[in-house]
């Protein structure tokens, strides 16, 4: 049996569209997502993401598994002239699409699809964009890289790029309470499968539908899988910051990212890259 290929449970598309929907609510109106901030027109991206990705003015952008759509929406803040958003929540989209009527951004500038990411190709009004783009928490939630960097590559306009920010795989493989141990492995294919309720967006949620299934995929993975499908890396930057607490050890700095204790050793905690199709 090729250890490549990941074990996938028969009902983890539902189970994991049952817990996203459920919260679709209660991101909306947390002070994690801050939607009152955004609609005044605070800036949803990371600081990092603007200046990996560049100038949008005039492009169009694909955001694969957009979720509620501020950041899809921000980069028409900046400037491109079309973008798209699709995710596999019927509520999310939903939200997405109210979310960009309040702001003044009509249907002809940022639309939304709701879609499963592996279906995108036939579900996106447009064959291709400029730029593709994906990330943050995204790829844990998909079973299968390969089939992922074929659908996102072939929705690349000749001479765009694929841009992804993502959480680092590495921290998958430390405890939870003081990120100093490994005690998972890192290339592990098996799904990991929760129970927990609430949210990232609010702790204290009452919720009904806790379980999950997500998959961890090395970096080597996600890049080797890129580069079959003809994209050229660009860059691959790795960076000590997190936007989550991720461990109880974290310390949230002035600029609003969190890390480890300062004189302990920095590690890896996200990492971003950018691929184009000649």
């Amino acid at each position: 049996m090729d250890a490549s290929i990941p074990v996938v449970p028969p009902d983890w598309r539902d189970t994991n569209r049952a817990h996203w929907d459920e919260r679709v609510p209660l991101h909306v109106a947390s002070d994690f997502y801050d939607l009152d901030g955004f609609m005044a027109g605070q800036e949803a991206l990371r600081d990092f993401e603007l200046v990996e990705v560049g100038d949008v003015t005039g492009k169009s952008l694909l955001h694969l598994q957009c979720h509620i759509g501020l950041d899809t929406l921000s980069w028409a803040r900046h400037g491109a002239a079309r973008v798209v958003g699709l995710d596999f929540s019927g509520p999310a989209v939903e939200a997405a699409r109210g979310i960009a009527a309040q702001i003044g951004i009509p249907e002809a500038r940022a639309g939304f699809v709701r879609a499963d990411v592996y279906d995108a190709v036939e579900a996106v009004p447009e064959g291709s964009y400029d730029i593709v783009y994906t990330g943050v928490g995204a790829l844990c939630w998909l079973p299968d890289i390969r089939e992922w960097a074929r659908v996102a590559a072939s929705l690349v306009a000749p001479g765009g790029f694929l841009y992804l920010a993502e959480f680092h795989p590495l921290t998958d493989v430390l405890d939870d309470e003081t990120g100093t141990k490994v005690v998972h492995d890192y290339f592990a294919r098996d799904p990991h499968v929760y129970e927990a309720a609430g949210t990232y967006a609010d702790h204290k949620a009452l919720t009904r539908n806790n379980r999950t299934v997500d998959w961890q995929h090395p970096i080597g993975d996600v890049v080797s899988a890129l580069a079959a499908e003809g994209l050229r890396l660009e860059f691959l930057h790795e960076h000590d910051v997190s936007l989550f607490p991720r461990f109880d050890s974290f310390e949230r700095g002035d600029d609003g990212y969190y890390r480890f204790p300062k004189g302990r050793p920095a590690i890896p905690l996200m990492y971003s890259l950018r691929a184009s199709k000649p």
